[in-house]
């Protein structure tokens, strides 16, 4: 079974189609009102004209030879001649007194309405059609020495009415052609007026990963489309950031692999080049180990970092208490400090909102960090402080300090930037940290002076529930 594909709206088309649409209902309106004032108009001066036809022929009835002079006048017309009135004069007991010759079979009597005493105005008269002709009908009453009568005229109107039907066939050719009009200028405004997205198209296909730098330039394009190019331009910043430091991470990680590897490479063929004694084959295998437990270290970080990136916030957080979580971490670094005279200390109270293994993991880093690059005899310092909103953890050395061209960068992976701090590590533990803060929609923040120490800031929200990720 073959499923239907929708096809995509297209907004040219939809454009074209309501404009045809909106001009042919104003054609149709506009036209249908012309047409109908015309109408009314020619019916009105029609009706205009009977009432006048029948108050003269009323008025010459009520002379003295009235009667005579209308029987004359009708039979004075010649045969087969065209005529736009035929009148007829009824007695008071129906028997026709005159009357235009041929009208009886035309239009007889009882086809006539009642006859109307007044006549300043025939506002509907009777219509009545015989074959293909229509004609308009009135009758009045009138008296002539006396005697009563009624007069019957009929207004020929078959000419209005093949005048109605041209005219009206006209005005619909007339919204017919202009409907076509509307769709073909529609159709070239349409195209017009989304050139702008055609070369924006175009703009962006030139866009390829070796060439993220390209912009759209907002200020060049139409009011309309400068929000969306303002948005692409920020969205290929993002790209072209993600690419660098992709590729530059992609560089870091094969150096800090290369290098434990190419060791335990080397060592392995030194041994290989001749017999050793077993207590040799026993250094190379324990170099071996710490290398391997060194890949180990910077392959479980990747990973973590893989896994918060996706989590998207899909951690577990509890309400806990941070004096004695951070007391847990510096116990546990208690023996390493005092080898080095190095004192930990914890100041402070507060409660913290979060996940507690991911915060003792990131706070580890931070003390393990601390204690890496803090001197003998000096001090690290872990303190808490909480309000209705936060809660902030800090842990400050007494160490060598940051240079501050590095301090923006302290957070990328594998940097390292700091000669007298790289030695150690694979700079990967702050960034472990910024993803837990991250993670619990908290923030991170540092501030260091060459010879006097740095200071980490964890900011956790304890309002109950995670903020939003940037």
């Amino acid at each position: 079974m073959f499923l239907k594909r929708n096809k995509p709206r297209s907004i040219a088309a939809e454009l074209v189609a309501l404009f045809t649409l909106a001009a042919a209902l104003l054609l149709s309106c506009a036209l249908g009102v012309f047409y109908w004032l015309v109408v009314q108009h020619a019916l009105a001066e029609d009706n205009a004209v009977l009432a006048d036809e029948a108050r003269a022929l009323r008025a010459e009835l009520q002379e003295t030879d009235g009667l005579k002079a209308i029987d004359q006048d009708l039979k004075s017309r010649r045969p087969g001649e065209p005529a736009i009135y035929w009148v007829r004069i009824v007695d008071a007991h129906a028997g026709v007194v005159t009357e235009t010759p041929g009208m009886d079979p035309l239009l007889p009597t009882n086809v006539f309405p009642a006859p109307q005493t007044s006549v300043s105005v025939i506002r509907a008269p009777k219509k009545h059609r015989t074959g293909t002709r229509l004609f308009a009908l009135a009758a009045i009453a009138a008296d002539n020495d006396g005697q009563p009568y009624t007069i019957q005229v009929a207004q020929d109107r078959s000419g209005d009415q093949q005048f109605q039907r041209k005219f009206g066939a006209l005005l619909a050719l007339t919204v017919a052609l202009g409907t076509v009009a509307s769709a073909v200028i529609a159709i070239t405004v349409t195209k017009h007026g989304l050139r702008p997205l055609r070369d924006m198209t175009r703009s962006l296909a030139r866009i390829t990963p070796t060439h993220l730098n390209e912009r759209l330039t907002p200020v060049k394009w139409p009011r309309e489309l400068q929000p969306l190019a303002f948005t692409f331009d920020e969205m290929l910043g993002r790209l072209e950031n993600s690419f660098t430091r992709l590729s530059q991470f992609s560089a870091d990680l094969a150096h800090e692999l290369r290098t434990p590897i190419g060791n335990m490479l080397g060592e392995a063929q030194v041994a290989l080049t001749r017999a050793r004694t077993a207590e040799e084959y026993r250094e190379v295998i324990e170099s071996s180990v710490s290398e391997c437990e060194r890949l180990s270290g910077v392959v479980d970080n990747l990973l973590f970092l893989a896994r918060a990136e996706a989590a998207d916030g899909q951690i577990q957080p509890s309400l806990f208490d941070g004096r004695t979580a951070i007391e847990k971490i510096a116990a546990y670094y208690q023996t390493i400090a005092e080898d080095r005279h190095v004192t930990v200390s914890c100041t402070g109270r507060g409660q913290i909102f979060a996940d507690p293994a991911l915060f003792n993991r990131a706070l580890n880093n931070l003390v393990d960090n601390a204690l890496r690059f803090t001197p003998n005899g000096g001090e690290v310092q872990i303190s808490i402080d909480g309000d209705t909103t936060s809660t902030s953890v800090s842990v400050k050395d007494s160490g060598s300090g940051i240079a501050p061209e590095h301090l923006p960068h302290v957070f990328d992976r594998f940097y390292r930037g700091d000669s007298s701090r790289s030695s150690a590590g694979t700079g990967l533990g702050l960034s472990l940290v910024k993803s837990i803060v991250d993670l619990h929609g908290g923030s991170v923040g540092i501030r260091s002076e060459v010879g006097r120490g740095t200071t980490v800031v964890l900011r956790f929200p304890n309002n109950g529930r995670l903020q939003p990720r940037g």
